[in-house]
């Protein structure tokens, strides 16, 4: 029997196994017994699924890859140290040990998107879904994974993400404001900020709410006391020792991530001031380690667990065929009060 045949102007594409069945009113079943030749198949309807396919031609569908039963959870890069990986990797978790699939890590080795020889090795890995983690894809390679039915969700993107791809943030611009807002309520006018890449969403975002609060206040924002341009624990201490050096310095500042709130407590021990007696530190993630700081980190709490839950159950719900309720989810940022935050000194 011919399996398929090049469709012309007078004559229409081939059928698929569905098509038939449906035109012949049998069951799929019963086409792919007739189509691979097996005898347990009446010969009437033998005949009219032969007619079908006769007139119509049959086009054999592709195979689908068959896709490994693990979630592949991509980072920029791990670093163990910090806490951030370690939250998600356990909300994802928690997901993945639910639905018996096994969890693979990897890494770009601080990159922000995946470089062509790495990609290719995931396409090879064909997992159930892939959650990609402050790291991305190319259009291209977005493409590819759609193509290869590998659904793919990012979790704290760092771009706008495109409404077709799905995706798990945190509310940065909100807790950008509630910082700074909870500063101006202490008293603080003078504000700095050292904030992370603009390249990157959250770090924009963050700066934003920074600058709304200011302005809400009435508070004009000094550009002098706007500084950074990464997310690194390094960057908080230069930053803040040039803040502090100041002829007129901040009575307090806003690390744009706890990395940098950490750097900025070290400047302030090498300039011979302590928190919060004579500056008000405030951080954003809520890592374990801004606890163990003395005084304890004042800080947004990013709900990291709850991003990494959230975008496993939306890959696994999309590798099962489901579609999802929305394509976006913005998790709600809380501000957590400790030890590192006070009114201003007088001067």
């Amino acid at each position: 029997m011919t399996a398929s045949r090049e469709p012309s102007p007078d004559r229409p594409a081939p059928l698929t196994i569905a098509e038939i069945a449906e035109r012949a009113a049998v069951s799929i079943s019963t086409v792919s017994k007739v189509v691979n030749g097996r005898a347990e198949v009446a010969l009437d309807t033998r005949v009219a699924i032969e007619k079908i396919i006769e007139e119509h031609g049959y086009r054999r569908q592709r195979k689908r890859a068959s896709r490994s039963a693990a979630i592949e959870l991509v980072f920029h890069e791990l670093e163990p140290a910090s806490g951030y990986a370690m939250e998600i990797i356990s909300g994802v978790e928690q997901v993945t040990r639910r639905h018996r699939l096994s969890l693979v890590l990897s890494q770009l080795q601080g990159r922000q998107v995946a470089d062509p020889a790495w990609f290719e090795g995931l396409v090879h890995r064909c997992p159930s879904g892939v959650i990609a983690v402050f790291s991305g894809f190319t259009a291209a390679q977005t493409e590819h994974l759609r193509k290869r039915e590998i659904p793919l969700v990012l979790v704290d993107p760092t771009g706008e993400p495109s409404h077709e791809v799905p995706s798990v943030g945190a509310g940065n611009w909100s807790g950008g404001l509630t910082a700074t807002r909870h500063l101006l309520e202490l008293g603080h006018r003078r504000i700095a900020i050292i904030t992370g890449p603009s390249s990157l969403l959250s770090a924009r975002a963050r700066l934003d709410g920074y600058r709304a609060a200011m302005d809400q206040a009435g508070v004009p924002v000094d550009p002098g006391l706007v500084r950074g341009d990464s997310f690194v624990f390094e960057e908080g201490i230069e930053h803040a020792l040039a803040l502090l050096a100041l002829p007129d310095p901040p009575t307090a500042i806003f690390g744009s991530n706890d990395g940098l709130a950490m750097g900025i407590y070290q400047a302030v021990a090498r300039t011979g001031l302590r928190v919060p007696d004579d500056v008000s530190v405030i951080g954003f993630d809520d890592l374990t380690p801004s606890q163990w700081v003395s005084p304890p980190l004042t800080t947004v709490h990013q709900p990291l667990k709850d991003m990494g839950m959230a975008g496993a159950s939306m890959a696994v719900s999309l590798a099962n065929g489901e579609s999802l309720p929305q394509n976006r989810l913005i998790l709600s940022t809380e501000l957590i009060v400790r030890g590192s935050t006070a009114p201003p000194a007088r001067r």
